[in-house]
């Protein structure tokens, strides 16, 4: 008798469940105002395309209160509608009415789902569970990230809804899901609200569901980056909730099954991030695999690296000493080169040689002419031919042509003062030589003139406009 009892009040019960869901998910199909209903709809879209939430109300809540499916095969009314009171909500200042259109956005998440459970609209996907599911995730994904985002809801309401989204839609869950799943799992872990276990499988999904979203050709990048700042929510708490067994539990079978020396790498690194000591076994075999590869590796980069760039062995060349090897990959390097100021550089290491370690000056000269020639008015090869004059001067006959040579010096000096890198040192040369330029009495003797153009001996001969002391 009770038994009977309970199932008479029990199908009454059921029959008012089913009648509420239905009411809540009707279509305007086959009603008498159809055609009203769907010319709301009409009219209410074209407002809501344009941003217009406020114009678009008044027909969208003649449409949704008609026929809350539309014409069955769309949930579009349920999420125009959340779509505008989000606009209230964010627009509105006073606390009661933004309570009131927050309860508005959760019952028609809520209606739209329940709408799917029950079979109220049409899936393009089809009519089994799974395709339910997928919608159902969604749209719980979608309520979990508008709790977090724009409803600031309680945590533990609104994990339980990212939880269940993601428990529906398992690795297919959108994007937008991730961030805020990841946020409110920390701070709950940070604040004793869920256990390790509990952040560690969320954390588990969340790569999951990412790993199986960046393959999305579209939306792929959109995956990664909420991938990044998900796991950049776990950060802090990573050493909590994870440790070095657990990962070596993890990944080590992975690593046997295709073994390298880039996975021992990245498996080192990994398991490094995690507090596993260079003293545990593994540890020690991933990082001997991989310096053993790096090794020899880095070895075979360095000879191709520097059989492809001259110049770095003829800087080599140069600090061993061997200056004629050094010229010769400057050359080798000078005839491969395409770039005019790179090239400028290695004749004027050349003409450096040359000069400083070889004593030939002509030679020398004509290596920095060359840097000229491809770098018009740089001071450092000026600076190096006017070392050589004033160095040289000495050596270059009499004590009025050495003079000569000092004034050829600081006329390229000069020459070599007008780049701003040498201005400071091209005036300390001109400074220090000043007190060398020819005597006046001398070139009263000679028959020359201050202004007058005279030409250097030796291996010099620059014309040089005479000036005295």
């Amino acid at each position: 008798m009770r038994t009977e009892l309970r199932l008479t009040l029990l199908v009454p019960a059921l029959l008012l469940i089913s009648s509420f869901c239905m009411g809540q998910c009707e279509s305007w199909v086959g009603m008498a105002n159809e055609t009203e209903i769907s010319d709301a709809h009409v009219i209410y879209r074209t407002s809501i395309k344009s941003k217009n939430f406020t114009e678009a109300y008044p027909s969208w809540k003649i449409a949704y209160e008609a026929a809350p499916a539309a014409d069955g095969k769309r949930t579009t009314h349920y999420m125009d509608g959340i779509e505008i009171y989000k606009d209230f909500f964010k627009n509105e200042a006073d606390a009661t009415k933004k309570a009131e259109y927050k309860a508005e956005i959760i019952k028609l998440y809520d209606e739209a789902i329940a709408c799917v459970e029950n079979g109220g609209v049409s899936l393009k996907c089809g009519d089994t569970q799974e395709c339910k599911d997928q919608k159902i995730g969604q749209f719980l994904g979608r309520k979990g990230y508008d709790m977090y985002y724009s409803l600031n809801s309680n945590y533990s309401e609104n994990l339980q809804v990212l939880d269940d989204a993601v428990a529906k839609s398992g690795v297919d869950s959108e994007y937008s899901v991730l961030m805020p799943y990841a946020a409110i799992a920390a701070y709950q872990f940070e604040k004793g609200k869920i256990d390790q276990a509990k952040a560690r499988a969320i954390y588990d999904i969340i790569q999951k569901i990412a790993e199986k979203g960046k393959t999305d050709s579209r939306l792929g990048t959109y995956y990664e980056d909420a991938l990044k700042n998900a796991n950049a929510s776990f950060k802090p708490i990573e050493r909590d909730i994870f440790d070095c067994a657990f990962f070596k539990n993890k990944w080590e079978p992975g690593y046997r099954a295709e073994a390298s020396p880039q996975k021992a790498k990245d498996l080192y690194n990994q398991l490094k991030l995690q507090g596993c000591d260079d003293t545990d076994p593994l540890m020690s075999e991933l990082k001997g695999v991989y310096e053993k590869w790096a090794s020899s590796e880095n070895a075979s980069r360095k000879a191709e690296f520097e059989a492809n760039n001259p110049a770095l062995l003829a800087n080599k060349a140069y600090k061993a000493g061997d200056f004629q090897g050094a010229m010769a990959k400057y050359r080798e390097a000078i005839s491969t080169e395409t770039d005019a100021r790179k090239k400028a550089g290695y004749h004027n290491s050349i003409a450096s040689i040359l000069f400083r370690k070889m004593k030939k000056y002509g030679d020398a000269r004509k290596e920095a002419r060359e840097a000229l020639k491809l770098r018009p008015g740089w001071g450092k090869p000026l600076m190096m031919i006017g070392d050589m004059y004033a160095t040289g001067a000495r050596n270059c006959g009499d004590a009025w042509n050495q003079r000569l040579a000092v004034l050829a010096a600081i006329d390229k000096y000069k020459e070599a003062k007008k780049d701003p890198d040498f201005v400071s040192e091209a005036s300390g040369k001109i400074s220090k030589y000043n007190s060398s330029l020819p005597d006046k009495a001398e070139g009263h003797m000679r028959g020359v003139k201050a202004g007058q153009s005279q030409t250097v001996g030796c291996w010099i001969g620059e014309r040089v406009s005479v000036r005295f002391q």
